[in-house]
């Protein structure tokens, strides 16, 4: 009977492991995004200006960004600010506001 429960709590602690680890992962941030976002603007020479006041949203979709199907961008700043775009939305992942189309969902 012991061995039993030792085995029970054992799969039961396993499993609440692989759960835990597997809700961690998806929470990590899309980095590889963010990096390969700041090289498409460093790209089109538009990194300094972005970083001191943003870009606009006309412009942020002339290299293909588009608003991710769903997503309300009502509350969205124009121009977007750098940390909203980079720091905040390209690591988002797919739960970004916008599709960037050098990032994998």
């Amino acid at each position: 009977m012991k061995r039993t429960i030792t085995l029970s709590l054992a799969a039961a602690l396993l499993a609440a492991a692989t759960i835990a680890g597997s809700a961690a992962a998806a929470s990590r941030p899309d980095v590889a995004c963010m990096q390969a976002g700041i090289k498409t603007l460093q790209s089109v020479q538009l990194l300094d200006d972005v970083a001191r006041g943003g870009i606009t949203i006309a412009t942020a979709v002339s290299p293909g960004v588009t608003v991710r199907p769903g997503a309300d961008i009502s509350g969205v700043p124009n121009p977007v600010p750098f940390s909203l775009l980079l720091a905040a939305d390209h690591r988002a992942g797919a739960g970004s506001a916008f599709v960037y189309p050098w990032c994998q969902d």
